[in-house]
């Protein structure tokens, strides 16, 4: 299974009910294959698989949780 890496910058998040907020609804989605979320520096490292998800898919499951990923 070919594997993508991507970092994505998160906005909002203050605390470490955020970071497990994110890991959680990153971790739902199908094709994910590893996440690591951060406050500093406040992002996302995610490998998914791009056949299953996309990184639009990515950010709306972050946006839909409450936080803002800057384009």
């Amino acid at each position: 299974m070919p594997t993508t890496d991507l970092t994505l910058p998160i906005t909002g998040m203050t605390c470490g009910g955020c970071v497990r907020s994110v890991t959680s609804v990153l971790q739902a989605l199908p094709g994910v294959e590893s996440v690591r979320v951060t406050l500093a520096p406040a992002q996302a490292d995610v490998r998914f698989d791009p056949v299953q998800v996309t990184p639009a898919q990515l950010r709306v499951a972050v946006e839909d949780a409450g936080f803002d990923v800057p384009a």
